[in-house]
């Protein structure tokens, strides 16, 4: 029996909407590692972006747990010396993008690389309930059934 190794030419990828609200944040985003990068799926190939296309909307009414909120930073540097400056997660979440916490969970999940680039890619955020691609037909995927873990009151 040979070991099966999917081609590009060969996969075919689904479209997942996931609403976040109320939802925590590592586990969203280790689920949505998973479906990206299509560990979930029988025919996952290491070296062949075979994960699906994942929407996620209401990403500002994510989770986080414990003292997370307030105690959780991060960091960017400017370029300059002494340039380093930070943000904690609460004043990102309450910002003008909360998006970007749910985008960097992920994004610190894919490897990095020309293949973990393509497969971020795949992943769309939107802070509100709307998004613009109902056209792709995307099965809703509730994540909160999964595990009761996965929901947590604000």
């Amino acid at each position: 029996m040979k070991t099966f190794s999917a081609k590009p030419a060969e996969v075919t990828k689904k479209w997942v909407v996931i609403d976040a609200t109320g939802l925590v944040v590592g586990r969203l985003a280790a689920l949505v590692a998973n479906r990206l990068r299509g560990k979930h799926l029988p025919t996952y190939t290491p070296h062949v972006d075979c994960g699906d296309n994942v929407i996620i909307v209401n990403a500002a009414k994510v989770v986080l747990t414990g003292r997370k909120r307030d105690n959780k930073m991060y960091y960017k540097h400017t370029g300059f010396i002494g340039g380093i400056k930070e943000r904690s997660a609460k004043s990102i979440l309450e910002g003008r993008f909360p998006e970007r916490v749910v985008e960097k969970a992920v994004e610190r999940m894919i490897p990095r690389g020309p293949l973990g680039r393509q497969q971020m890619g795949n992943l769309r955020v939107y802070g509100g309930p709307d998004h613009p691609h109902e056209a792709q037909q995307p099965e809703t995927l509730n994540v909160a059934v999964l595990n009761r873990k996965n929901v947590r009151a604000a």
